[in-house]
């Protein structure tokens, strides 16, 4: 019934896009005709203001994937470097949290995992809403940093990486075969900023699969039960994103090649100084207001990145410097 409701609401917005279209078309015409250009100019400012809601349901035609229309994990991993990686992967958790919300997501943390002096080691949140996991998944990798470090008291200018992992929620009509046998389970005290114990007891919860190595955790909640229930179901969101990615480069072993992610893969650089600009690695697709990109304005770097999925390109795009 939802998927029903999906592709009539799809099917009713292009017949609406097409029906506008013709209208203004005909509004041109008939402009021309009684030469009136004011006629004319508010015609053309319609079309041209129709690109956008094009674009966007063009989109939408890309994310047909199995697990597209999900609920999403999003994991957040500083690099090497300490601090300075550190600071930079919790601007990044901030940045995917502000794209949530101006996209209208409910953003919840479950997982953060605070640094020595500042920033965080890692962090996992779920971002809930339509088409979360199919537009996240492409950010999936590795995002370079270059800046004037604010730590550095010869204020040199600092290379910093940090990787982000997204995968889909599993609703309950996906089954994921695992077991406690094949798992290791330990519990530890949540902390909080600076490292401090949030919590007396052993609340938090970490997974481990065994046979390949997929490691969760959960310590959002002050219950060791809730938590365990929320690692068990990332754990099996992990797993079954696994399978997906199995699945695509079986089917498309040439693309795979293209389209593989892993914490060895650059996909986006940021420089913040001397020049200001963002790069994607992948599409090309530059930013001269890395601000603006950092406070979740991500659209054009994902609508890039999920047509270059689909339709691939073989372009070599530099790195900046």
């Amino acid at each position: 019934m939802k998927e029903r409701q999906r592709l009539d609401d799809a099917i009713g917005g292009i017949r609406k896009l097409e029906q506008a279209l013709a209208d203004n078309i005909e509004l041109i015409a008939m402009g021309e005709e009684e030469e009136d250009p004011s006629i004319v100019d508010e015609a053309e400012t319609a079309i041209r203001g129709m690109q956008r809601d094009v674009a966007q349901r063009q989109i939408e035609t890309l994310l047909s994937g199995e697990a597209d229309s999900n609920d999403t994990y999003l994991e957040v991993h500083s690099g090497a470097g300490g601090t300075e990686s550190q600071d930079w992967a919790s601007m990044l958790l901030r940045m995917y949290m502000r794209w949530g919300e101006r996209s209208g997501m409910k953003v919840e943390v479950l997982e953060e995992n605070a640094g020595e002096e500042a920033g965080i080691k890692g962090a996992t949140i779920i971002l809930k809403g339509h088409n979360a996991y199919g537009r996240m998944k492409v950010e999936s990798g590795v995002h370079r940093l270059v800046r004037i470090s604010p730590y550095d008291s010869q204020a040199r200018r600092q290379t910093s990486f940090a990787s982000v992992w997204v995968y889909p929620v599993v609703d309950d009509s996906i089954e994921i075969d695992v077991t406690e046998a094949d798992v290791r389970i330990d519990t530890y005290r949540a902390s909080g900023a600076g490292g401090q114990h949030v919590n007396t007891t052993d609340s938090a919860v970490r997974i481990t699969h065994l046979a390949t190595g997929i490691v969760v955790q959960c310590q959002s909640e002050r219950s060791q039960h809730k938590n365990r229930a929320t690692a068990w179901n990332m754990l099996r969101a992990r797993l079954y994103e696994d399978e997906l990615k199995k699945r695509e480069e079986k089917a498309n072993a040439a693309a795979a090649s293209k389209t593989e992610i892993g914490w060895g893969h650059q996909i986006r650089s940021y420089v913040l100084q001397p020049y200001q600009l963002v790069k994607d690695l992948r599409t090309g697709v530059e930013h001269t207001t890395p601000q603006e990109v950092l406070d979740g304005d991500l659209d054009e770097f994902i609508e890039a990145a999920l047509a270059h999925r689909v339709f691939g390109g073989d372009a070599k795009v530099e790195d900046v410097e």
